[in-house]
């Protein structure tokens, strides 16, 4: 990992978005937005409700549609199941937090043996008495969304989705997201503004204890049609800018560029690591969230922009009082002088 800007910051208490914006009494889009240009670190603060502003006719905006589900099971004993990810018919990777003999029992004659290592310790590979859509509606009914410390308060399942979220399968919400309404995006359209969806869904970003992900033992299924990777071409080809609207689309993006520079349409399993160096061929911009001081996204970012240019930002969205977290405010990361 590198080793700057994980080192350069803390998140004060005061910091953690606690509620959605929604809740505060305003609209999704209603939270604030740091642009921060990638090639000179200038930074520039407004309303996310003005993306527009920096964007240009030709743009593409590529979206995460996949939908978070109620991934927090309880089982009897005080167990707490958290499902980080599908890997077969009635099989997930999960967290399982609470002392269990190997068989958790839930409700609706529901039960789930463990019967293997994840893909990383802590993760246990589980298996399920059902399968299909009659597990997920257990899941439905039973689960709730995976809440983090920081948050206080249960908020509903709807709180954790996107607006387009429509393919249930992310245990955590692709929140870069989450601040668009279709009334947003339809604008952007009318702008000129082409949006397009792939699939990522999101597996367990935190395992509790200051224990995080390794990054290249993080798999993360995705699925990219043809319609958005022919967009993401002809995007580039047209001398538009790609963006991806989160760092999950930034990783499924890449890991379909083929021997020639171009995305495919693919389905599969991602394990790539994108950090210091790595060579972006599908992505020009990245519209996130602000990360951890500990989280690998921002090796990810760095991809995009200097390491010092994104320590003295993010130094600067601390000091203006950015919220972090799903619920918080949103940092656009893009070359803003570049010619169309």
């Amino acid at each position: 990992m590198t080793n700057i800007i994980h080192q350069s910051f803390e998140i004060p208490e005061y910091l953690n978005a606690k509620i959605p914006a929604e809740y505060r009494g305003g609209m999704r889009e209603h939270v604030r937005m740091m642009v921060l240009d990638r090639n000179t670190g200038e930074t520039y603060h407004d309303r996310f409700e003005q993306i527009d502003s920096y964007l240009s006719p030709g743009d593409l905006l590529v979206f995460n549609n996949s939908r978070t589900i109620p991934a927090v099971l309880k089982a009897e004993g005080k167990i707490e199941i958290r499902l980080s990810r599908q890997v077969g018919e009635g099989q997930w990777e999960a967290l399982i937090l609470g002392e269990t003999n190997g068989t958790l029992i839930l409700p609706n004659q529901l039960y789930a043996h463990i019967i293997g290592v994840g893909s990383e310790p802590p993760l246990v590979k589980i298996a399920f008495s059902k399968a299909g859509t009659e597990l997920l509606d257990d899941i439905y009914q039973y689960g709730e969304p995976i809440r983090y410390e920081y948050i206080e308060n249960p908020w509903p399942l709807d709180a954790y989705q996107t607006v387009y979220g429509s393919v249930p399968g992310s245990v955590e919400m692709p929140s870069a997201g989450r601040a668009f309404s279709w009334k947003l995006i339809k604008r952007l359209k009318q702008k000129g503004i082409n949006v397009a969806f792939l699939q990522l869904h999101a597996g367990l970003s935190y395992y509790g204890n200051d224990d995080w992900p390794i990054p290249t033992k993080h798999p993360e299924s995705f699925h990219i049609p043809s319609d958005t990777a022919n967009l993401v071409n002809t995007t580039r080809k047209s001398g538009g800018r790609v963006i991806a609207v989160g760092t999950t689309v930034v990783r499924a993006l890449e890991t379909a560029v083929n021997e020639i520079g171009e995305v495919e349409a693919s389905t599969g399993v991602t394990n790539l690591y994108i950090k210091k160096g790595f060579q972006l061929q599908a992505v020009q911009g990245l519209l996130t969230g602000f990360h951890e001081p500990k989280a690998s996204h921002l090796d990810l970012l760095t991809a995009l922009i200097e390491e010092e240019r994104l320590g003295a930002a993010y130094q600067e969205a601390l000091q203006q009082g950015y919220l972090w977290h799903e619920f918080g405010d949103m940092n656009l990361i893009i070359s803003t002088r570049e010619s169309k």
